[in-house]
């Protein structure tokens, strides 16, 4: 019995230590993702600041540099105005890698319009319906915020390049303690399984993310008959008290 007795305790022992290592794993994996986010906003403060703002004033320099041109100069003025299309075209795109790297709507008005802004834009972009249904939901942790919005957009950018969906839904609610995010679409279908499993795909990196808020990721897909993703994160650790901690 006494042998017994150590074995279960050296088990107990070692089950704890592995817990406990879990635990630090999972806190270390948030705060190297929370960094990356973190760098996600400075290079789209500085693009959208410094480069945008400099292409602004170079259009505008060239802007004003055309208004003063000899009017029989046209070589001279087709070639300014292809420079101010190419500042313009630029500027554009530079203000979308800004809005990809982190849009700043997440930041100041949070998941709820953020999830909206990018229905809006992938409607646009795509061709496809893209719909937002959301509850009432408590105030939650910046960073399951972040969490849930990069799902989404995993999921819509999937549907665009590759479900050819006319039609996708984005609905956010909360069930038994937990919040779910389901995003359906009609589209072609895929290889679900294989699709979680390829390396470097961007819903498998998703489901390890969640993984690290105790939550996860199902995908249910079949050829010819559209995709439903859903994640799942348990709230009780994620939402804010009202000193605006989790």
């Amino acid at each position: 019995m006494d042998d017994l007795s150590a074995l279960r305790s050296q088990y107990m022992q070692l089950l704890d230590r592995l817990q406990r290592n879990e635990r630090e794993f999972r806190r270390l994996g948030r705060a190297v993702w929370r960094v990356q986010e973190d760098e996600r906003r400075r290079l789209a403060r500085e693009l959208h600041d410094g480069v945008g703002q400099n292409l602004t004033a170079l259009k505008h320099r060239l802007v004003q540099l055309a208004t003063v041109l000899p009017a029989g100069d046209a070589t001279l003025r087709d070639g300014i105005d292809k420079a101010i299309a190419l500042c313009s075209d630029t500027l554009d795109d530079t203000r979308s890698m800004s809005r990809l790297l982190r849009p700043p709507i997440l930041d100041d008005l949070g998941l709820e319009a953020a999830l909206r802004w990018m229905a809006r834009s992938q409607t646009e972009s795509s061709g496809a319906e893209v719909t937002v249904e959301m509850e009432t939901l408590p105030p939650l942790d910046a960073d399951l915020q972040t969490l849930i919005f990069r799902v989404a957009q995993e999921a819509l950018t999937n549907a665009a390049k590759h479900a050819d969906a006319r039609h996708v839904l984005v609905r956010l609610v909360v069930r038994g303690g937990l919040l779910q995010l389901q995003v359906v679409d009609d589209g072609r279908g895929c290889d679900a399984g294989a699709v979680l499993q390829a390396g470097g795909s961007g819903l498998g990196g998703m489901r390890e993310r969640l993984r690290l808020y105790d939550g996860r990721l199902d995908l249910h897909s079949t050829l010819g008959e559209g995709t439903r993703l859903r994640a799942v994160v348990p709230l009780e650790a994620w939402v804010e008290t009202p000193d605006g901690t989790a």
